[in-house]
């Protein structure tokens, strides 16, 4: 009986002893694999999480009604990139939308970009001076890019944007043997959301303190000026969108569009419609609820009133174009055609906010300058 007693406890020892063991490593394991977001505070669609050698990206629907979620291990240790394995920092990038470019400015690595799809597109003086220079390559159509170029540029990724998951350009790409990370900034819906997205390329320059610290500087700069447009008592009433087509399309009431009307301290028209991307109505509709609108945003791509109305005669008809409060942003171009507003836009969320105040509450912001609109002459 002892020696079975003995042998009893000593099992019994053991046994704790393991657990003891098991517990502490699987407490040191969640400490050192425990997921931390990199302070992300409004954006989506993707996470960084951190581990002890390695951090993972996930990108989480990327398009469309996606209920997809990619996921890239980032790791500085020297290997070979693949499908969702990357080097980082990267040493060089492929990026496929205007939005982008703004991105690696702020982060001063616009010399990493080696190629873009159709360079016209492209306003920023700094990115145009790399082009002219030739050491980014125009990569043909942003819908068939130039895959052989591309694999002699061989960058060490290629950030892509997709509107739905058949897109075999970029799992071409990927076959190719350059990781392809799809940017969905553009489906967020507020426009803090989008411009958070830098982080994403701070993280793959390994510059996310920097990132963090611009992000938090334009976040401050934007809440600061919806809280000067708050000093105004009053809230014009507000009609976006034009004609295209017969057909009238606005943003929906959910929309980071709506969101900037929203911040403006303005009375959208359309603010409490549902859904966070375009709405396309007949212009029976929009003319019996906007007619008497007193302001008159973002008319389509007309860059004047003549144009405006030589487009369509009821476009004359709406208070805001008899009293000439129409303002848009297709007249701020690049060199080479490019509009500013679809490039730097997204990135600067703060300055798009100002502009509108300034159209709405212009006694609020007497000596700012328009950075993306201006009233049509």
């Amino acid at each position: 009986m002892r020696l079975s007693s003995l042998h009893l406890v000593t099992i019994v020892l053991i046994i704790v002893i393991f657990n003891a063991c098991k517990h502490k490593k699987q407490v040191e394991l969640n400490s050192e694999n425990n997921d931390t977001e990199t302070n992300i505070k409004y954006a989506k669609g993707f996470e960084i999480q951190q581990f002890k050698d390695y951090k993972k990206l996930l990108i989480k629907a990327p398009y469309q009604n996606s209920k997809e979620t990619f996921e890239f291990i980032l790791t500085k240790k020297n290997t070979p990139n693949t499908k969702n394995t990357i080097q980082i920092p990267l040493k060089s990038i492929v990026v496929t939308s205007t939005t982008h470019i703004p991105m690696l400015e702020l982060l001063r690595v616009e010399n990493k970009l080696i190629g873009y799809p159709n360079t016209s597109y492209i306003s920023s003086k700094r990115t145009r001076t790399l082009i002219d220079k030739g050491i980014i390559k125009d990569l043909g159509n942003e819908e068939r890019i130039n895959t052989e170029l591309l694999l002699e540029l061989h960058p060490d990724a290629v950030i892509g944007f997709s509107i739905n998951s058949n897109n075999k350009m970029f799992t071409n790409i990927q076959q190719l043997g350059i990781p392809v990370i799809l940017n969905g900034d553009w489906l967020e819906e507020t426009p803090l959301g989008r411009a958070e997205w830098i982080k994403l390329f701070g993280v793959l320059f390994d510059q996310e303190a920097v990132a963090d610290s611009i992000f938090s500087t334009i976040e401050t700069a934007y809440l600061n000026a919806k809280k000067t447009a708050l000093k105004s008592s009053l809230k014009p009433t507000i009609l976006s969108g034009g004609l295209f087509k017969d057909i009238w399309n606005l943003p929906a009431g959910n929309s980071f569009e709506a969101t900037f009307l929203k911040d403006a301290n303005t009375h959208y028209l359309w603010s409490d419609s549902k859904g966070n991307g375009s709405l396309s109505l007949n212009i029976e509709n929009v003319f019996e609820k906007g007619i008497n609108a007193e302001l008159w945003i973002a008319p389509s791509f007309y860059n004047s009133l003549k144009q405006l109305e030589k487009a369509n005669d009821i476009n004359s008809k709406f208070k805001a174009f008899q009293n000439k409060e129409v303002y848009s942003f297709v007249n701020k171009r690049g060199e080479t055609g490019g509009i500013l507003y679809f490039e730097l836009a997204p990135a600067r969320p703060d300055l798009v906010l100002k502009d509108i105040i300034k159209i709405a509450h212009p006694e609020l912001m007497q000596h700012y300058e328009f950075t993306f609109y201006e009233k049509l002459e």
